[in-house]
């Protein structure tokens, strides 16, 4: 069997979250993954994950630098949609403690790409080799970046990207949390808009994005695992996992 992914982001296009990660479940598993900051609109992508398969790897990437709230509100989402493998991704410890001695302990204050890169996309580059495709709670609506993003992209390496919440507004993410009683970040109702690590993450203000709370004050947007790997033409045809089931 082949992905068309041409055909499948134009039928997806149509689709509502729930059957894309359905979609990805029944063709990826057990080699998928789904990424998570456990941030203000995590509980969307969570909640059809584990309404699909609970035993899907939640990737949380501990950059030993997050909100205590943060950490606390992984917990309760873990266990009120029965999340049964949340991992944490951990800096190489040879790596992170030289940055730390390197920069007097504050490398997100004198170099945030570098403390992102040790932290974030190098753990998370190497958890990926042991997955087929990974789903992220991405929107369109977030950055200038996000804007082209497709539903499903292949990358280098030959894993899939799944991005299934990409058509959703803000208002649409808080409105189907609303729905679903699922609980806020605790810090949402502090102006947290969007939540990262705590140095780099402060409230909104009125009238800025959602995001402009992220890197304050600096040109960053992205800390890199959304960028850091090359996406292929999808104008080709290319091999699903043996053994593939799902369809649309």
């Amino acid at each position: 069997m082949k992905l068309d992914l041409e055909q499948l982001n134009s039928d997806f296009e149509k689709s509502t979250p729930a059957e894309i990660v359905n979609w990805a479940t029944k063709t990826f598993a057990p080699e998928l993954a789904a990424t998570s900051s456990f941030g203000p609109e995590s509980g969307v992508l969570l909640s059809l994950v584990g309404k699909a398969d609970p035993e899907t790897p939640i990737l949380f990437l501990e950059t030993g630098f997050h909100f205590p709230e943060t950490l606390e509100y992984k917990k309760q989402l873990t266990k009120m949609f029965g999340l049964k493998k949340v991992l944490d991704l951990k800096a190489d410890p040879v790596r992170r403690a030289k940055l730390m001695e390197e920069h007097q302990g504050k490398p997100y204050e004198t170099n945030p790409d570098l403390c992102c890169q040790i932290n974030k996309v190098e753990p998370l580059d190497g958890a990926l080799k042991n997955y087929r495709a990974w789903m992220s709670g991405i929107r369109r609506h977030q950055t200038d970046h996000r804007k082209a993003v497709r539903i499903v992209e292949e990358y280098e390496g030959g894993i899939y990207k799944i991005s299934p919440l990409v058509n959703m507004t803000s208002r649409d993410a808080w409105w189907y949390l609303k729905e679903n009683q699922i609980p806020t970040h605790p810090l949402y109702e502090k102006g947290y808009m969007s939540i990262g690590c705590w140095p780099c993450t402060r409230p909104i203000q009125d009238g800025d994005d959602e995001r402009s709370g992220r890197w304050a004050g600096k040109a960053k947007k992205e800390c890199g695992i959304h960028t850091f790997k090359e996406v292929k033409s999808d104008k080709e045809e290319v091999e699903a996992p043996k053994d593939s089931g799902g369809d649309i």
